[in-house]
């Protein structure tokens, strides 16, 4: 075997690597049940609270290797929302408010029809918004100019009279690309501060829409409204320290006599951590726009003369004086003032919003935190306290309409700044501001938290201004947008949630890991079984390649869900089919009387270019998965990419390895039991014999079931047609068609289905009442309507385990995406087979099988749905289409590989005399490994549990329509196709490592 060593040492750091990453869960399970051994008392019952409290302790405590249990828990393997419960959303910024708000809320008839036309065309369209209404605003108004709705003060400087109308339409498409931006931004904000431990948030390229995961939120209104609610940007006077210090003493003194008499306790977070020193403290600077070559320099200046007498004075006499020291040992001094640590925030707002604690302080003073959190010592983290002065009846002087354009830019020093400009009104208010707080800070609020408090330098005219201060260029980028997230509304709109509770996830927990253990019992016993020592030497290699997926997955930071198990699970019986192509050549060179060195080298050599060519069409097709999917495709994508490639590396090196090793020590090796022995002896058949009784079955089963979906209708999930989907549990069983009849007058008798799922005490009920409606109150109004549908079976505890939602523009999306992932997938291996075949012949045959295994699964799911057998058809179904073409195309491509290479060996021989020949020799292997797949699916149907039973069904029946198009429809459709003469493929030029 050629690089051996090599070998040896990548997998060597493999493991280790695989090893390393997989540790951080075990130490995070570790913190995990000490905290909650912590909390549980003598009768066995776990105090929530005394957990979280356990594990907040530890959230900043070296744990591991010197890091903390924070670093461990984002370092560890995750878990998805349908195995650990939480709420899945998909957002997104509502592009047609934002034209409205840069047309200055035109009320032109044209244009608002053109916006609505835009909205009907993007129903069934994949063009962007502003490609839609430009093209809309051409059908309404053909010789209409959009400048003379856009230009306008707001637009000034982008937008003209002169403006052409493909000029008005870039401009509008960067606007609402910088919206989406913006609101990325300030979601990613507000998820970090609701304090949920692995928040997932990422832009769905090529759409104006936002994916959010939330593991374990248990309050889904208040999710709802943190992520759809407005951007509130705000623009505050500040007290100054030497002003709000005397009232802060007067509260300590306050707390400390509550403290006294028993009516307060303080537990703080960490006191012995230091804060950030106020030594390197800078102040951000307000000035003209124009002219300000002096603003970094009088930064210091003015940070200088803030410095004295603030927070350092205030928290020592606080320490110093023994009736306050409460405050004073949650309090600390930072670079710019007061601050606390992050942990302590909480503690601090709950006792400044007191009664007692506000009749201390002025009515029109309320305290807000700096949003960025300073590093302190021992990996703590300290935010600071702002003092903010309330303007009349509690409103800040300045809200964030009033900006024009904010943007990074660069002083006359080369240092990042920021520009700012504001509309008239805007101007005249912030000439105001500015003027009545010369030398002292207006804070920039956005949602309650403070991202910069700059000092004003002078009186700002004009509307337009800088911001400089020791500001990187990120930051100053990060602040640009949040000043522009107040220059126009960009509402966002939930068009697709899902909601899993604790339990169900729990339940999917156990129903994954049953039907991983299963499926792979099952192929371990069957390759020992068939192989003897060999498929022992296979099976090590398979846990060797589970091994490697899970510390893979884990090094990318992906979560593992129940789709991705499923995909290990499919991996395990894939992986096989390597070990299977190789034992199955060498039983066919120990049978020509060659040594066992010899039958091992060639066996391996002989079912390289096979097995490559094999994962490289599956691989296409899990790449296309995870590029179109979305949610729990993506997840199942990312796992059978993954376990693609180890169980290549695992199967044709590592078992390699392990293979001469075992031969090496023991002088013998066996590759055959007398189960294989006896099996597929003497097997003959013509394939072209059969060929058109074939052709006329499949098309009598599609046909059939074509006919079936025209009758019924094809039974597609919530993720194709839209609407909204509930999982309830009841305390015991009751019959679905009684629930829907009781459903429909609630639901305004639109389409509702109620069928049982999973258990017999459990429904599932799907409708597509307001499914349009894509808005908070149309759930709520929904969720209404079923609670009142279900009040007569209150005595049996109806409860909720899970919810989803997919508005109509979102289903059409995903329709199509799923429709194009099918036609990409086909076209993909349609070349890769051309290229290794060197003909289209080939590439044929091999498409048209995989069209008829796809075809083939949607007609028996319809004729089974005609039969009142009803699986739905959503996206997992899809991702198992997809899969079904992998594993079809790689059945065909050994069919194929053994074809060329018997007219390779016979050039004089026509395809039609090597077609036979070719098939038998390859029988045993794709029984054998179809065999295999099919055991593991089956495990899957059964243990696998309701979400995965519409994916398992559809691999049951791919794999044997797969199997049989490899057999009677790709390769007969190559021997009609081929002529005669000049027949034979050019072999593939692939490097062989031994």
């Amino acid at each position: 075997m050629r690089n051996k060593s090599l070998i040896i040492v990548l997998t060597l750091i493999v493991s280790a690597l695989c090893l390393y990453y997989l540790s951080f869960s075990f130490v995070a399970n570790s913190v995990q049940d000490k905290a909650e051994a912590y909390a549980t008392d003598a009768q066995g019952n776990v105090d929530l609270a005394k957990k979280q409290t356990y594990l907040d302790s530890m959230w900043k405590e070296p744990v591991f290797m010197g890091m903390t249990y924070q670093e461990v828990k984002e370092n560890e393997l995750g878990l998805g929302l349908d195995l650990r419960g939480g709420m899945h959303v998909v957002l997104e910024v509502s592009p047609v408010e934002i034209i409205k708000s840069m047309s200055g809320n035109s009320k032109d008839p044209n244009f608002l029809k053109a916006l609505e036309r835009a909205q009907q065309l993007q129903r069934n369209s994949q063009e962007r918004f502003t490609t839609l209404f430009a093209e809309a605003y051409r059908e309404v108004e053909p010789d209409g100019r959009l400048s003379r709705i856009f230009s306008n003060t707001a637009n000034r400087g982008k937008i003209s009279f002169e403006s052409t109308n493909e000029e008005v339409v870039e401009v509008i498409q960067k606007e609402v690309d910088d919206a989406i931006e913006r609101s990325f931004n300030i979601l990613r904000t507000r998820i970090d501060r609701f304090g949920v431990t692995q928040p997932n948030i990422q832009r769905l390229k090529g759409t104006g829409r936002i994916q959010i995961e939330l593991p374990g939120v248990d309050n889904p209104d208040r999710v709802r409204k943190l992520l759809q609610g407005m951007a509130n940007l705000e623009f505050w006077e500040v007290w100054s320290p030497q002003e709000f210090n005397p009232y802060l003493m007067q509260v300590g003194q306050h707390l400390d006599e509550q403290q006294r008499l028993g009516k307060l306790n303080i537990n703080t977070s960490t006191p012995t951590a230091k804060a950030p020193v106020a030594e390197d403290a800078t102040e951000d600077v307000l000035a003209q726009a124009a002219g300000t070559d002096s603003t970094l320099a009088d930064s210091a200046a003015v940070a200088a003369a803030q410095t004295p007498d603030t927070a350092a004075s205030l928290v020592d006499s606080m320490t110093n004086n023994a009736q306050t020291s409460v405050l004073a040992s949650l309090l600390t001094q930072m670079p710019g003032g007061l601050g606390a640590n992050v942990r302590d925030t909480a503690r601090i707002n709950e006792l400044f919003s007191s009664a007692e604690v506000r009749s201390i302080l002025p009515p029109n003073m309320k305290f807000l935190w700096s949003v960025k959190p300073l590093a302190g010592d021992q990996g703590q983290e300290f935010v600071e306290l702002y003092a903010i002065k309330k303007g009349r009846e509690g409103k800040a002087p300045l809200s964030g309409d009033v900006i024009n354009d904010a943007r990074q830019d660069f002083d006359q020093a080369g240092r990042p700044e920021i520009s700012m400009t504001m509309n008239p009104t805007g101007a005249r208010k912030w000439a105001r501001l500015t003027g009545d707080n010369i030398g002292r800070q207006v804070a920039i609020v956005l949602d309650n938290y403070v991202y910069s408090a700059p000092v004003v330098q002078g009186e700002i005219t004009g509307g337009n201004s800088s911001i400089s201060g020791n500001f990187t260029v990120e930051e100053a980028q990060d602040l640009a947008n949040i000043l522009k997230a107040g220059k126009m509304p960009a509402p966002t709109r939930i068009v697709e949630e899902a909601i899993v509770g604790p339990s169900l996830g729990q339940e999917a927990i156990n129903q994954g890991l049953l039907s991983t253990i299963a499926g792979l019992v099952i192929v371990v016993i069957f390759m020992i079984a068939y192989y003897a020592r060999g498929g022992f030497i296979a099976d090590l290699a398979l846990l060797f390649n589970v091994f490697f997926i899970l510390g893979v997955l884990a090094q990318f930071g992906a979560a593992l869900t129940l789709p991705g198990i499923a995909g290990i699970v499919l991996t395990l019986g894939m992986a096989v089919d390597a070990n299977v192509l190789i034992f199955e050549r060498m039983r066919e060179e120990a049978a020509k009387g060659l040594s066992m060195r010899e039958v091992i080298n060639a066996g391996y050599d002989k079912a390289f270019s096979t097995i490559f060519d094999a994962n490289v069409t599956t691989f296409i097709v899990g790449f296309i998965l995870y590029f179109f999917g979305s949610g729990p495709v993506k997840g199942f994508a990312i796992t059978l990419m993954i376990g693609i490639v180890t169980s290549f590396f695992t199967s044709v090196f590592i078992s390699r390895l392990l293979v001469e090793s075992t031969f090496k020590r023991a002088g013998k090796l066996s590759f055959s039991s007398s189960l294989a022995d006896k099996m597929f002896r003497n097997v003959k058949f013509d394939v072209m014999k059969y060929r058109k009784p074939a052709y006329a079955f499949s098309l009598i089963i599609l046909v059939f079931g074509f006919i079936a979906m025209a009758i019924k209708g094809p039974n597609l999930g919530v993720d194709f047609t839209g609407g909204r989907s509930y999982v309830i549990e009841f305390d015991q069983a009751i019959p679905a068609s009684e629930v829907r009849s009781n459903l429909m007058d609630d639901f305004q008798q639109a389409g509702t289905e109620v069928k049982t799922f999973g258990a017999s005490n459990r429904l599932k009920v799907i409708t597509s009442w307001m499914a349009d409606d894509e808005s908070t109150e149309a759930d709520e109004q929904v969720r209404t309507a079923l609670g009142q549908g279900l009040q007569q079976y209150s005595n049996l505890n109806p409860e909720v385990l899970s919810s989803s939602k997919v508005g109509a523009t979102m289903a059409d999306d995903i329709q199509n995406t799923a429709l194009i992932a099918i036609l990409l997938a086909l076209v993909g291996i349609f070349l890769y087979v051309m290229v290794r075949f060197s003909k289209w012949q080939f590439s044929l045959g091999g498409v048209v099988a995989l069209l008829h295994d796809a075809l083939m699964i949607i007609a028996i799911f319809s004729i089974l749905n005609l039969f009142g057998i009803s699986y739905e058809m959503d996206q997992v179904f899809i991702a198992a289409v997809l899969t079904i073409i992998g594993f079809s195309i790689n059945d065909t491509v050994v069919i194929f590989d053994r074809v060329r290479e018997y007219l390779n060996d016979n050039p004089r021989s026509g395809i039609r005399e090597v077609v036979n020949p070719a098939l038998i020799s390859t029988f045993s292997r794709t029984i054998i490994t179809s065999l295999t797949l099919f055991l593991v699916v089956v495990i899957l149907f059964i243990f696998g549990g309701e979400v995965l039973r519409s994916f398992s069904l559809a691999m049951i029946i791919g794999v044997l329509a797969g199997t049989y198009s490899s057999l009677f429809i790709a390769t007969p459709i190559v021997v009609d196709t081929v002529k005669e003469k000049n027949t034979q493929p050019t072999a593939p030029q692939v490097q062989k490592v031994r």
